[in-house]
């Protein structure tokens, strides 16, 4: 299994993997959720996945 951390990624590969989350269809219409803005940091090297998904759990 590949890792996704920062240091064993680069930032087009952070990109692709975010880019395969994001649906193709409607199916998130109703949601509020922008995949981009939510992991922007994770993209850019700042934060993991887990931070931000542990901030995202906590409801900041």
């Amino acid at each position: 299994m590949k890792s996704y951390l920062i240091k064993d990624t680069t930032k087009q590969e952070r990109i692709e993997l975010i880019r395969q989350w994001v649906p193709a269809d409607e199916a998130m219409e109703d949601c509020d959720i922008d995949l981009w803005d939510m992991y922007h940091d994770y993209i850019e090297g700042k934060r993991e996945i887990a931070e931000i998904n542990a901030a995202f759990a906590e409801g900041e």
